[in-house]
């Protein structure tokens, strides 16, 4: 049989979906970032005739992106999670009332 939900919605729900997604997109963009930036900064320097500086694509591109990145993700999310929070904290009032 399934579990009821609980009527009352609670704050530590929120907090750990908000940093766990923030955490997974932060890591995703990272990843693309880092990606791109490699092989950008290794046709730049084929096109060049220079050694590629690989550092460059970590530290100046691919870490503050996945920064930038992460900090939109957890404000956008954090809004989210609190609206709906409010929402199904109305519901459940309204559950309640009736």
């Amino acid at each position: 049989m399934l579990k009821p939900e609980s009527s009352r919605p609670r704050w530590t729900g929120i907090f750990v979906r908000v940093f766990g997604f923030t955490f997974l997109l932060t890591l995703l963009s990272f990843a693309v970032a880092l990606l791109v930036s490699l092989l950008g900064t290794i046709i730049y320097s084929q096109m060049k005739h220079v050694a590629p500086n690989l550092m460059f694509a970590y530290k100046g591109i691919a870490f503050p992106i996945a920064m930038s990145v992460g900090a939109v993700v957890l404000i956008v999310t954090l809004v989210v999670e609190i609206k709906n929070y409010h929402q199904r904290k109305v519901l459940a009032g309204i559950e309640r009332a009736s």
